[in-house]
């Protein structure tokens, strides 16, 4: 097994998890601020997954 079989779905749970918080935050009517915050952390945590997915492709093509 390959360390990108763990980290690729521990990624993209993160950025679940993040994204149904912001959801649920905005849904209830929560703090417009956490909302914010909790979204620029998707974003990141995105940005993240994807570096994780590209490198796993580059060194699992060779």
């Amino acid at each position: 097994m390959n360390i990108f079989d763990y980290l690729i779905p521990v990624a993209l749970g993160a950025v679940l998890i993040v994204l149904l918080m912001g959801l649920w935050n905005m849904k209830r009517g929560g703090n417009a601020n956490l909302s914010q915050k909790l979204m620029r952390w998707r974003v990141g945590l995105q940005f993240l997954a994807v570096i994780i997915v590209m490198t796993s492709l580059y060194f699992g093509s060779g």
